[in-house]
């Protein structure tokens, strides 16, 4: 494969009725997703070694479609964030690829009886693990989105149909075309991974449609608008979240040097990822002592402080926090710090500007964290370990496919065993029902 043959491939494609195209892309997915739905493991797992084999052959042909990608991105005037994201060199790819290979170790999610019982009648009734069938991930610009969503849909039994940002269509294009090779190496149809061949928009508009009942389940991973879209429009299932408005609540009975640890870790490891933390609550009963030593360390270490008027006390260099500051995402080096009453009001807070997507408590009383674990609605709540744990590797599901805020069953980082549904297996030996 070269990337003048996939750049053809995108050329025509693009000139095609995009309504037809994505029907046509639909049925073919169903059918693949009824293949791979039965494939033994050994076959899924082979199929994703040799889609690893097949990036890293096929290395060369995407590193040059990635890198016309970065000379649009740079003539663009993109931001250097944006094209770090979108950048691939050979040690990024080489990672896709060890990524990939890393998805075959993972448990075989298919097939697996969650529960079994059996009724007074002599039926035995068994809950077993099903794929969702097509699964459509909407996603900008990074592209090794593609690697990953196609290698967790795979083992977990599904299809996918991808479709990438504009910025990444040519580096994503390439990466598909590689995983294809290796789906068909193995003897799996291609068609369980297909990127959507086109950048005409209206693509999307088809995928959120449902394409005639050959969509399970909407997947879009990228910025608030793309998401916000997605959920106004999709006539199918969508596993995603809006907001990452995380908060940290400083119980009054927190170790101070823990605190100090988990906030600076929460808020500045990484402040574009959706785990970050937006918000401090420090406890009224320990502000004294341990309020001073997290505002300064956060400022020390270059984060802007927006403080209610105890914590601007603290130092010159907190400026006063608005009513919207409680609610916003910042995704910078940016933190809201409000001192609370105690648990209560912690809980009230997160329930009146919080994402329902990860909060934490740092306490020594069991008690208090027994509560905040059980009464915060979030799908994601910690006692004393950073929010930046909200990640499909750190819950040991080797990779996610996003995180989901929403109350189905799939909530929190969804990884293989998200991406199953199940069915009811009845045993008899003739019981009729009366």
């Amino acid at each position: 494969m070269t990337s003048e043959k996939v750049l053809r491939v995108v050329a025509t494609t693009d000139t095609l009725d995009t309504a037809a195209l994505m029907a046509d892309l639909g049925r073919r997915a169903r059918a693949a997703a009824r293949a791979v739905a039965l494939a033994p493991t050994t076959r899924k797992d082979a199929a994703l070694l040799a889609m690893a084999d097949a990036l890293r052959a096929n290395a060369p042909a995407i590193l040059a479609a990635n890198a016309l990608d970065l000379a649009d991105a740079k003539a663009g005037n993109q931001t250097a964030a944006f094209i770090d994201r979108l950048m691939l060199d050979a040690a990024r790819l080489d990672g896709v690829a060890d990524a990939v290979a890393e998805v075959s170790g993972l448990a075989d999610p298919v097939g697996r009886v969650t529960a079994e019982w059996t009724q007074p009648n002599g039926l035995r009734f068994e809950r077993v693990a099903t794929p969702l069938g097509v699964i459509a991930v909407i996603f900008e610009s990074r592209p090794n989105v593609t690697a990953d969503a196609g290698a967790l849909c795979l083992k977990s039994g599904n299809a996918a149909i991808l479709r990438a940002g504009s910025d990444s269509f040519r580096t994503s294009s390439a990466i598909a075309a590689a995983l294809r090779e290796g789906l068909e190496a193995a003897g799996l149809p291609a068609d369980a991974i297909q990127l959507v061949p086109t950048r005409d928009r209206d693509a999307v508009g088809e995928i959120l449609k449902g394409l005639s009942g050959c969509v399970d389940v909407v997947v879009p991973r990228g910025g608030k608008s793309l998401v916000a879209r997605v959920q106004s429009d999709a006539r199918v299932p969508v596993f995603a979240h809006l907001d990452g408005n995380c908060h940290v609540y400083v119980h009054a009975q927190a170790d101070l040097a823990m605190a100090r640890a988990i906030a600076l870790n929460a808020k500045l490891r990484r402040t574009g990822v959706c785990g970050a933390a937006e918000t401090l609550l420090v406890d009224q009963a320990c502000a004294a002592t341990h309020l001073g030593p997290l505002v300064i360390d956060l400022l020390e270490a270059g984060c802007a402080v927006r403080g209610d008027a105890a914590t601007q006390a603290v130092d010159a260099r907190v400026t006063p926090a608005t009513e919207a500051d409680w609610a916003t995402e910042f995704l910078d080096r940016i933190i809201a710090v409000k001192v609370v009453a105690g648990l209560d009001e912690a809980i009230d807070h997160i329930a009146r500007f919080g994402s329902s997507h990860t909060e934490a408590i740092v306490t020594t009383d069991q008690a208090a964290a027994a509560r905040f674990l059980a009464e915060v609605d979030s799908a994601i709540v910690l006692h004393n370990a950073s929010t930046q744990f909200a990640d499909g590797g750190e819950f040991g599901f080797g990779a996610e496919i996003g995180i989901a805020t929403g109350r189905m069953h799939a909530r929190g980082p969804v990884g293989v065993e998200q991406l199953c549904s199940f069915k009811y297996r009845v045993h008899g030996d003739g019981q009729i029902r009366p």
